[in-house]
């Protein structure tokens, strides 16, 4: 059989809707996504870790509304990684000044890592309208997700992996999507050092690597 060959080529992911992976984690955020713009709320907020999406999901709606990014008004507004950044009265005065003149015709979509209601806040107010937020999880992690996630990554590295490779790492990894992020990464540059194909056998000497003792 014919090997496949590892190349040094330009990682580029794609962030255009029929990209997106519909899984039941997520898909009551994508629908209200692809619901736009027949929206009935001011503010809406998309939740999960590193990786699970929101970006991907945010930047479909910023490209489908118009949405400006944070600084300007308007219109919609696109406020993401909202509890990465430390409260400070100044920043939750921000806030909520944008929150208090949305509209629903220029609404705002807010994303973090945890759900709003946890969203750090040095102004009680701001942590109200948190609390009352229209807000989505884009995570609860499946075989078939984990799976999706990990073949669009190898797909996003221009690299075709049998499908015993995509169950391995389902298995064998911690179930987020970061690590599964991580480890592709991982197995894409052992794989152009190493001047061989990402199969089975590279990708279990990687794990055994994890599991020796340093």
């Amino acid at each position: 059989m014919p090997k496949q060959l590892a190349f040094s080529w330009e990682t580029r992911a794609s962030s255009a809707r029929e990209d997106f992976i519909v899984g039941p984690g997520n898909e009551a955020a994508v629908a209200f996504i692809d619901s736009w713009p027949n929206w009935h709320v001011m503010a809406a907020a998309l939740y999960g870790p590193s990786g699970s999406g929101k970006s991907h999901l945010a930047s479909v709606w910023r490209v489908r509304s118009g949405a400006q990014v944070v600084t300007e008004s308007g219109g919609p507004l696109l406020i993401e990684d909202v509890d990465s950044a430390p409260p400070s009265e100044a920043r939750d005065r921000a806030l909520f000044t944008l929150l208090d003149h949305a509209t629903e015709k220029a609404p705002i979509l807010l994303t973090g890592h945890e759900p709003p209601a946890a969203w750090p806040t040095v102004l009680p107010d701001l942590a109200s309208r948190f609390a009352a937020l229209v807000a989505f999880p884009l995570w609860a992690p499946d075989d078939a997700m984990l799976a999706g996630v990990a073949r669009k990554l190898f797909t996003d590295r221009q690299l075709a992996v049998p499908d015993a490779v995509i169950m391995r790492i389902v298995t064998a990894l911690e179930r987020s999507p970061a690590a599964i992020r991580d480890f592709v990464a991982r197995a894409d540059a052992a794989a152009l050092a190493a001047g061989r194909p990402v199969n089975v056998a590279l990708i279990r000497g990687l794990l055994d690597e994890d599991m020796s003792p340093s």
